[in-house]
């Protein structure tokens, strides 16, 4: 159960029929109220803003109307045992027996479920899609993660979602990866050395993959480089993938669907999408201004078919086509997100890399024009990421080249820490990384403090004999709760609205933070058992009051579904 939501819907029902006896002239804007947590010095359950939403708009003050509100509630809402007003006009409402009962039995009912905001909705989510020309870098790690969670998060709410990987294997940069291991080739075979130049991958992972490619086949023309480009280019980017896929693998990350740009070339796809852009005028023949505040050198004043983005909210048009005439990167895409259209998703997501800010813009409002403004394309970024090891940056690897890939990553912690971590702050904020931080077994390691809250309460059930709480009910009877317990069972109520507001705007940071302050909470309660008598949860080998073993199952419930969308594991011993 939800309680801010069902209890939200009961108040708008009680305003909307007591409309006159509160002297409402008007009722709107009660989207604007809400229900939260109040602050913990309150000792209240809910906090609402109706009197101070309500009395603005019949121009009432809020301190009156929320006496009337206070009545109101307390007379026609058997749930609220106690309503007090506070601040400006927020009503602080206390919950019943009965209904915390209700609610501690629902949520011990629904398990694995709770907290599930059920909308079955259909997902694309793109996300990594680096460029196969080598591994993975940390900044992919981050995006790749990011995508995985959020593709858990809205599974977990039951909608259909597809994990999907767009591989640029089309251009100049992979010419340049195939001429680079091409030079490789070279080197290991002739012994020539391999080329300074700025446009070839350095990288040691080249070499692996030109030893594997002269492995599978020794006897090569390689004198000629156009006639073994295909060739090249087919066993290159099939070895990079590989590697690409394997970091993925060990990052805990499986993809639905690979799409080649290649493919959208081969099927002539981009001429497609031009031409019903063309049919619905929102591509023309034009001229381009040249870049303002900014020289480039590559400009020239060319006739060329321009999209008119700015008819779907973008800052100017766009080029399709290059000065040659050949089609530019965006109109590729363009051809690509037709193909996602298409397919019958309601929601298109992409994850993106810090450096592709400004091109939001430009593929939303394709999105937009493909699909008549039916589907709205979600970009989200994820920005940087740096590594810190004993205080000082982490140095890239000689194999990568000039990167830092996930593999050095990888062999410094394992995943879970790697996950959590790079969830644990929002996407659009630069993440500082510390291996030395993650590696503590402290409060002040996050993953580490929830992993052992759950392990600290596996190890009660096992000294009991017992597990987890599946079929019982509790009941007024004698059932009573201490003030720790309290803020615990507060805390757990709270775990539907994290999911909703998780997942309203894609803000994943907001599931590790909470698992880390229900697990602070939770260390809190096992301790003040060592500092007082009365709050030991064993009394002779027996748990000593069932409002422990409430709260430890409920608590077990929220962290083990919450680390399940993050996909970090929880050992039942630490």
């Amino acid at each position: 159960m939800n309680i801010f939501e069902y209890h939200l819907k009961e108040i708008h029902n009680l305003i909307l029929t007591k409309k006159d006896f509160l002297k409402l002239d008007k009722i709107e804007n009660l989207d604007k109220i809400n229900l939260e947590v109040p602050p913990e010095q309150f000792n209240f359950d809910l906090s609402c803003n109706i009197a101070m939403v309500l009395g603005k708009s019949n121009k009432l003050a809020p301190k009156k109307l929320a006496e009337k509100l206070r009545e109101l509630f307390l007379d026609q809402i058997k749930n609220f045992s106690n309503v007090e007003i506070a601040g400006p006009g927020f009503l602080n409402i206390k919950l019943s027996k009965s209904a915390l009962i209700e609610n501690i039995n629902s949520i011990l009912k629904s398990n694995e479920n709770y907290g599930s905001n059920k909308t079955n909705e259909t997902y694309n989510i793109e996300f990594v899609s680096a460029n196969p020309t080598g591994p993975m870098h940390v900044g992919h790690c981050r995006g790749a993660i990011y995508g995985d969670v959020l593709a858990n998060l809205l599974t977990f709410n039951g909608n259909k979602v597809t994990k999907e990987y767009y591989i640029n294997d089309y251009g100049t940069q992979i010419n340049n990866f195939v001429e680079s291991v091409y030079c490789r080739i070279l080197e290991i075979k002739f012994k020539k050395p391999f080329p300074k130049k700025d446009n070839l991958y350095p990288g040691l992972y080249i070499k692996d993959i030109a030893v594997k490619i002269l492995n599978e086949n020794n006897s090569l023309d390689l004198k000629d480089f156009e006639k073994n480009f295909e060739y090249l280019k087919k066993k290159s980017l099939e070895s990079s993938m590989q590697l690409i896929k394997k970091d993925l693998k060990l990052l805990g990350i499986k993809h639905n669907k690979f799409f080649s740009e290649t493919e959208i070339v081969d099927k002539d796809l981009v001429n497609k999408a031009i031409e019903f852009l063309k049919k619905k005028k929102y591509v023309e023949k034009g001229f381009l201004q040249p870049p303002k505040g900014e020289k480039d050198d590559n400009w020239k004043k060319v006739e060329r078919l321009i999209f008119k983005s700015t008819l779907f909210g973008d800052d100017s048009d766009r080029a399709l086509q290059k000065n040659d005439g050949s089609w530019t990167y965006f109109a590729n895409d363009i051809a690509y997100h037709m193909d996602k259209v298409n397919r019958g998703y309601q929601n298109l997501v992409n994850v993106l890399g810090a450096d592709h800010t400004g091109y939001i813009k430009r593929i939303t409002a394709a999105v937009s024009a493909l699909s008549e403004k039916k589907i709205e394309l979600n970009c989200k970024i994820c920005q940087l990421v740096k590594l810190f090891k004993n205080g000082e940056p982490f140095k890239m690897s000689k194999r990568a080249g000039d990167f830092i890939s996930a593999q050095d990553l990888l062999r410094e912690v394992d995943k879970d820490p790697i996950r959590f971590m790079m969830i644990n702050r929002s996407n659009d904020v630069e993440i500082d990384f510390d291996f030395d931080k993650v590696k503590e077994k402290t409060k002040d390691n996050p993953v580490f403090y929830v992993q052992y809250a759950y392990a600290r309460i596996n190890s009660l059930l096992r000294s009991l004999n017992t597990s987890f709480v599946r079929k019982i009910e509790f009941n007024e009877i004698d059932f009573n709760l201490n003030e720790m317990e309290e803020k615990i069972i507060r805390k757990v109520f709270e775990w539907p609205k994290i999911i909703e507001s998780a997942t309203r705007k894609f803000d994943l940071h907001k599931i590790p933070f909470y698992l880390y302050e229900l697990s602070t909470l939770f260390h809190a309660y096992w301790s003040k058992g060592n500092e007082d008598k009365r709050y030991r949860f064993i009394e002779n080998e027996k748990i000593k009051r069932k409002e422990i073993l409430a709260v430890i199952n409920l608590v077990a419930i929220v962290i083990k579904n919450g680390m399940g969308i993050l996909d970090v594991s929880l050992p039942k011993k630490m």
